[in-house]
């Protein structure tokens, strides 16, 4: 409750979190939201500016803007969730045995931490998802497995600070398992750094997801997607701009969304904060 009332006097978190929480509602209410079938195509309604029966107007096969904003929200929002779920769970697994144990098993996974940082990610990503077939799996899987290193560090700085604490001797003295020192003691207060990660993990995920589709390797036709509507824009930017435009917006708004809210969260978990 003491959090949830920082979070609320802190402008910045409660900007990013109303829009954070707007856009899940979208996304979950998304068939009673939208106006139209998303692929429903309409000859006879090509390329129509925003009017009163189009809001946001439509695309060159004649399909709504809006529904089909409203059911990307849903493949963005997953893509992130999803993405930020995996490379979440291998950073904790990876940086808690290296912070932990230390020694030799830390210096191998630190050591292959800094080879994956030395790949440009978003390279590595393209050039996966090149080989493999382009589907939205796909891309939530290679997003969640080449963005778990900052996660790792993140765990392993937590678990090497704590470990030393009175209370973990405590344990291991009386008996207590490694594992239950780890996911019982240690675990549950090293997550603050990784809380704040995550949430600012899901906007880049989102805003890689948009790239690879609008790279036209992410997410494919006719399932919508804000990258993917912003491809279809761009070939009648001239004639269409509310094509481009508001896709656009929507990336710019959620990732701004939740950038916000991972900022404020830093500046509420900051224990540092909390003294003043």
């Amino acid at each position: 409750m003491d959090l949830l009332k920082r979070l609320v006097k802190n402008k910045l978190a409660l900007m990013g979190g109303i829009v954070v929480v707007v856009l899940f509602v979208v996304s979950i209410l998304a068939p009673v939201l939208s106006p139209y079938d998303p692929d429903a195509i309409n000859v006879k309604e090509i390329l129509m500016p925003p009017n009163r029966l189009h809001p946001l107007g439509t695309d060159e096969l004649g399909r709504d803007i809006l529904s089909r904003m409203i059911w990307g929200s849903r493949i963005s929002l997953k893509v992130g969730f999803v993405a930020v779920g995996i490379a979440v769970l291998i950073g904790i697994i990876v940086g808690a045995a290296a912070g932990f144990y230390g020694g030799w098993v830390d210096s191998i996974l630190m050591r292959f931490v800094d080879m994956m940082l030395c790949f440009p990610s978003f390279f590595l990503i393209l050039a996966v998802i090149a080989i493999l077939e382009p589907s939205i799996y796909n891309i939530m899987a290679v997003i969640g497995l080449t963005s778990w290193m900052g996660v790792a560090r993140l765990v392993r700085a937590e678990f090497l600070r704590i470990r030393e604490m009175d209370f973990v001797k405590a344990a291991r003295s009386i008996g207590a398992s490694d594992l239950r020192i780890i996911f019982r003691h240690i675990l549950p207060n090293a997550l603050n750094p990784v809380l704040v990660a995550a949430t600012l993990g899901v906007a880049g995920a989102i805003l890689t997801e948009s790239a690879l589709s609008f790279l036209g390797i992410g997410v494919q036709p006719p399932t919508p997607s804000w990258g993917n509507m912003l491809t279809a824009g761009k070939d009648n930017m001239e004639i269409a701009w509310w094509l481009s435009v508001f896709p656009g917006l929507a990336i710019l708004v959620t990732v701004l969304g939740y950038n916000l809210l991972g900022e404020g969260l830093r500046d509420v978990l900051d224990p540092r904060l909390k003294e003043r």
